[in-house]
């Protein structure tokens, strides 16, 4: 059974036999909330794919002790989700559920036909509920990197920005319920190449945004038979992407304890 998830960027430097103090919202969650007590083992992870595991050596509401007794590094591919704006809080689900799957990055995208407007302080409130969100995502399904949260884009700042993506490497998809090619039948130069998915809201993508990214270099990609909700295609492209691609079965892209 894997091991509880506590994020201290600590653990970035740390070493087998080394003692970390967690301390802080961390430690009060683990202790207090969770009840973690000396004996137990749990995994402590610094965001950026570090991950170090070991005892509890010392438990109390205000810190926490673990000795490290391995180390190691999760290689996530790098998959970004360009969500768009959704009411209903579809947007939220979508990215929670991306994080569980694997995404690396999401980008909100204030696309035309979204309803859900980021403006003013309103957008900075938002948004940090992304990243609340993502962080406590990131815990639950045990991983080491915490998804960064950009922030919101306008159509003309993501074609620009998937201009820059394509020219650099990065494979953009657009999932587009009248695209010819599935996403599923792509083929790949490396099973790791970096992925932006780009969503759009419950009212679909307009032809105009269609024609922009794809002139920056982004290819639209048929998911499935069916039109799947703006909190459902994201994750069920990750979902695909990941089988096709065969990262989940590949071991060399995970890292390991040692």
């Amino acid at each position: 059974m894997s091991a509880p998830v506590f994020v201290d960027p600590q653990v970035a430097d740390a070493a087998v036999g080394d003692s970390v103090t967690v301390t802080g919202a961390e430690a009060r969650h683990a202790v207090t909330v969770q009840r973690r007590a000396v004996g137990e083992v749990v995994d402590l992870v610094d965001g950026a794919g570090r991950r170090a595991r070991g005892e509890i050596v010392a438990a109390a509401p205000a810190a926490m002790t673990v000795r490290i007794g391995a180390v190691g590094r999760d290689e996530d591919p790098e998959i970004m989700l360009v969500q768009a704006l959704a009411k209903g809080g579809r947007d939220e689900q979508a990215v929670e559920a991306a994080v569980e799957l694997g995404i690396t990055g999401v980008t909100p995208w204030a696309s035309q036909r979204a309803i859900v407007q980021w403006r003013g302080p309103k957008a900075d409130k938002a948004r940090q509920k992304w990243v609340d969100l993502v962080l406590a995502a990131t815990k639950q399904s045990r991983r080491a990197r915490v998804p960064d949260v950009e922030g919101v884009v306008t159509t003309k700042e993501l074609t620009w920005q998937v201009h820059r993506a394509v020219a650099a490497g990065t494979r953009v998809l657009i999932l587009h319920e009248d695209a010819s090619t599935p996403l599923t039948a792509l083929t790949w130069d490396a099973p790791d190449q970096p992925v932006w998915l780009i969503v759009g809201p419950e009212g679909g993508i307009a032809d105009e945004e269609i024609g922009l990214l794809t002139g920056a270099g982004a290819e639209p990609v048929l998911l499935g038979p069916h039109v799947l909700r703006a909190s459902s295609a994201g994750p069920a492209a990750i979902a695909a992407l990941a089988a096709s691609r065969g990262t989940w079965a590949d071991a060399s892209l995970r890292g390991g304890l040692r």
